[in-house]
């Protein structure tokens, strides 16, 4: 069956330049050579769309499609006004002066194709049913992809890249891979603000709401269901909170959602990017860990005498997860395949621990995140993958992709 597909030619071997290696295979540039533009700022003109799209669908759209790029690397962009722009989009039928081989076929087959720098176009198959609204061929995947060609990059050998030649569906991942941020930034270099700003598929396939503003702010506020989070913990009140990188979510009792917010605002001298945190189910204080030492906080208080080298108390370095576990009343801090019951009060790890974490039948060695939920279950994390453990019972009783089935965490 032949792909829906980029029309722009796959680069013959003289193109290719050899780039470091892996193992015995060498690793490709795909992009051109001596085509790059030699400015940060570049405009773009959009000369007609399909019928049976409002015009402002398509502003939306283009703008989203450059701003993804924008969002990896130290490109701007910006709709040009009057006649004179440096990338110009446009849907033609058939052929359209751009020779034989760039004639477009009707649906299916060539969607589009455009050119390198510093030519600037981007030719869309008017006879293709786009659509802008989650049905039908998507615009704004091929608008980015062919926006990537305008930018200097050539095709890439990830089938899940975006600038792979073949059409690709949005999802819930990002829709650009590593493999098209290396690419981009070998041409341009990251973002000045050294911050890469991710989009799930998803977030783009509506585009009656859309906007460059609520794009950024959810992106932000559900950052934590994209990829998986330092460290989870339930305070005394119920309210939970995510932990990842140098970010906090908090989420009420009744569902609630906060904004993220930076972490050292709350908890000062904290680091970024902790491993495991935990609440004491006895007096509400706050537990992080991180290489061989530890926090605690009374509210936002850091107490006296923190951080501490815990690794010194009989913890071990670079903890996997923490929780209070209220059946021995005390926390407990898993590594590997093994965990320990540490005593709050007098700072040292029980006697007889560490034990095997066949203790704890069916938890998977090396998680990400615990969490002792008020319903009564333990839920352990790793990846995309949860685990639920019965305190009765003591042994996992559920298992399965918590960003789907997990409802209470908004994703």
């Amino acid at each position: 069956m032949l792909l829906p597909r980029c029309g722009m030619k796959d680069v013959g071997q003289t193109q290719w330049l050899h780039h470091g290696s892996f193992h015995t295979n060498h690793r490709r540039k795909r992009y051109a050579i001596k085509s790059k533009w030699y400015k940060r700022h570049l405009t773009y003109q959009i000369l007609n769309w399909p019928w049976y799209l409002s015009q402002h669908q398509v502003r939306q759209a283009v703008q989203a499609a450059f701003q993804l790029w924008g969002n990896v690397s130290s490109l701007t962009f910006s709709e040009a006004v009057g006649d004179s722009a440096d990338i110009r989009l446009a849907f033609f039928d058939g052929e359209h002066n751009d020779g034989a081989r760039h004639a477009f076929d009707g649906p299916g087959g060539a969607l589009a194709h455009a050119f390198f720098p510093r030519r600037g176009e981007a030719h869309f198959d008017n006879a293709e049913h786009w659509s802008l609204n989650g049905k039908g061929r998507n615009l704004f995947v091929v608008f980015a992809h062919e926006i990537g060609h305008t930018l200097g990059l050539q095709h890439s050998p990830f089938k899940n890249a975006l600038m792979s030649p073949y059409y690709k569906k949005l999802g819930k991942e990002y829709v650009l891979n590593f493999d098209d941020i290396l690419a981009i930034q070998t041409l341009y270099g990251a973002p000045s603000s050294g911050r890469l700003v991710q989009r799930p598929g998803k977030d783009f396939s509506m585009f009656e709401d859309w906007s460059a503003e609520n794009s950024e702010r959810r992106a932000q506020r559900k950052d934590y269901c994209q990829s998986m989070f330092d460290a989870i913990t339930w305070d005394l009140k119920q309210t939970l909170y995510i932990f990842k990188g140098r970010s906090y979510w908090m989420m009420s009792p009744n569902g609630n959602i906060s904004e993220p917010q930076l972490t050292q605002q709350r908890w000062k001298k904290l680091p970024a990017f902790i491993e495991a945190a935990a609440v004491s189910g006895s007096d509400g204080k706050f537990y992080f860990f991180k290489g061989g030492k530890c926090w605690r906080y009374k509210g936002s208080r850091l107490e006296a005498g923190f951080p501490r080298k815990c690794s010194d108390h009989g913890l071990p370095r670079h903890p996997d997860t923490a929780l209070y576990f209220q059946p021995l009343g005390h926390l407990v801090i898993f590594k590997g395949d093994k965990y320990y019951v540490f005593n709050e009060k007098s700072f040292i790890v029980e006697p007889y621990y560490p034990r095997s974490l066949q203790d704890w039948k069916g938890v998977p060695h090396n998680t990400n995140a615990a969490l002792s939920h008020p319903n009564g279950s333990i839920y352990f994390f790793r990846g995309e993958n949860y685990w639920t453990f019965d305190q009765k019972s003591l042994k996992v009783t559920a298992s399965g992709k918590w960003m789907q089935d997990l409802s209470w965490f908004g994703c």
